[in-house]
């Protein structure tokens, strides 16, 4: 028997009081930087499939594991150069595996998310209780390498149970990033579980891996994107613009000056407040007057 949605209501974006951005912005926009781990003897994302049954897979493991050695530090080296504080999608088990990164993101105080443990283990088939220990565990985790508790969080490979975003809210959880079907935060039904903006289309994997575009192509549908939802929000309802990105795809050298073009794009861009995903949800608490408001932080 098939089972709809209940986490959420259907109300179209024509049907919704004006949502404002500080200082009369019309886009909000923020990086979200995937900073995962994956494990030699367990499959995850690939550049190539005909290895992916191999252990190890050498061949994209290899592929992965540029991200952290290499990967990020040309995309940090870019978010400094435009005055982009990440929004950190963070697996936990980054924290022990790679410490230079966290200092990395705690000196430039970026925003934490809960990413899981791992890019290797998804939240499927769990029982409520171990998801909740998970879930716990992420949480604490992050908190103790960073100094702060993840407000959000994004599923490896956004993906959930049917359970998570009651256990995420009963863990202090704000907002969650795995429901990529809307250009503006909305409540869930889950009392006090917003969800944010994401996106699978405006993401370096579903671009270069999944459709082999270019870096031309990538620089003109960031610049598409930011300039159609800017036309959008002229009726006065400003719009989420999310840019996902990961350390082993534009970390690439040859595709350092595209993601550079674009970042200068946005960030210049008239309309656009540039932010993190946890500022946006502060702000959106503060201007629709919902629990838990706290003062916008950019």
């Amino acid at each position: 028997m098939s089972q709809d949605i209940d986490l959420y209501d259907y109300r179209p974006i024509t049907e919704r009081e004006p949502l404002s951005w500080p200082e009369g912005k019309r886009v909000a926009f923020y990086v979200g930087l995937n900073i995962e781990h994956f494990y030699v003897d367990l499959p995850g994302t690939a550049t190539y499939e005909g290895t992916t049954s191999l252990t190890p897979d050498s061949l994209n493991h290899g592929w992965r594991d540029y991200g952290p050695r290499v990967g990020i530090w040309r995309q940090i080296k870019l978010l400094d150069k435009h005055g982009v504080k990440a929004s950190a999608l963070l697996n936990s088990d980054v924290a022990a595996r790679y410490p230079q990164i966290i200092e990395a993101g705690v000196q430039r105080g970026w925003s934490w998310l809960g990413h899981g443990a791992s890019n290797s283990h998804l939240f499927t088939g769990l029982e409520r209780d171990v998801e909740q220990e998970q879930i716990r565990d992420v949480l604490r985790t992050i908190e103790q390498a960073t100094g702060a508790k993840p407000r959000g969080w994004m599923g490896p490979g956004l993906i959930e149970t049917f359970n998570t975003p009651e256990l995420l809210a009963a863990e202090g959880v704000e907002y969650v990033l795995d429901w990529t079907n809307d250009d503006q935060p909305y409540p869930t039904n889950v009392p006090g579980l917003l969800s944010l903006p994401y996106s699978v289309e405006l993401n370096d994997i579903g671009v270069f891996v999944s459709k082999g575009l270019t870096g031309p192509d990538f620089v003109q549908m960031v610049k598409d994107q930011v300039d159609q939802l800017a036309e959008d929000a002229a009726d006065g309802s400003g719009r989420v613009m999310a840019l996902a990105l990961h350390p082993f795809v534009t970390g690439q050298a040859f595709r350092t000056r595209y993601l550079d073009e674009a970042l200068e794009y946005v960030v210049r861009h008239p309309a656009v407040w540039t932010t993190t995903s946890d500022a946006i949800a502060d702000h959106y608490l503060a201007v629709t007057g919902q629990a838990g408001a706290s003062d916008p932080r950019s």
